[in-house]
């Protein structure tokens, strides 16, 4: 079903293609490696993102009322940026790069921002996506998270003791001045 458009700019609702992809397993989700070339998507889901952040960093909006992210920043620092679909929804997005800075180690990965947009949270989407992560990139991983994001403390220690079946270490640490929770673990892949 399609909501009528009564105005210029308004987004159409196709019912049907949603409860299709809530429908769909966690198992159905899939993850691709995203360049430059598709700038817009995580500029546009980081918008999102921030949003859900600002809770906890006390990010303001800009002047435009927007919390616009400059994405280059991705690309320039050779991040990896991957976007996960379920079917042909968009579910999140993730970025990774390397730990050098938190553990000395250029060989160990980071998840620097992850992401879950909201209608597929708390259904498996974000575990499966993590997991997904991880497998295609076997070797040692760290997981940032701010202590007061409770929420996401919770959903990464159950995440990574699952994939790591037990095998994993907690920290706490202080970063300008605030506490953080530091996952460290090792992923075998596939």
């Amino acid at each position: 079903m399609t909501v009528p458009n009564r105005g210029a700019g308004r987004a159409k609702l196709d019912f049907a293609l949603i409860e299709q992809s809530l429908a769909m397993p966690p198992s159905s989700l899939l993850i691709s490696k995203i360049g430059p070339e598709s700038d817009v998507l995580p500029r546009n889901l980081f918008e999102h993102y921030i949003h859900d952040m600002a809770e906890w960093f006390e990010i303001d909006t800009k002047a435009d009322g927007s919390y616009s992210y400059d994405t280059s920043l991705v690309w320039e620092n050779g991040y990896d940026a991957y976007l996960a679909k379920l079917g042909d929804s968009i579910a999140g997005f993730a970025i990774v790069g390397s730990a050098v800075e938190w553990l000395g180690d250029t060989g160990a990965h980071d998840v620097h921002e992850f992401f879950v947009i909201r209608r597929f949270r708390r259904s498996g989407v974000g575990q499966r996506m993590a997991t997904l992560l991880w497998s295609e990139r076997p070797g040692e991983w760290l997981v940032r998270v701010l202590e007061l994001n409770a929420p996401a403390v919770l959903f990464w220690r159950t995440a990574i003791a699952s994939h790591s079946h037990g095998s994993y270490e907690e920290e706490r640490r202080i970063v300008s001045g605030r506490p953080w929770r530091f996952f460290r673990f090792v992923s075998h892949g596939a």
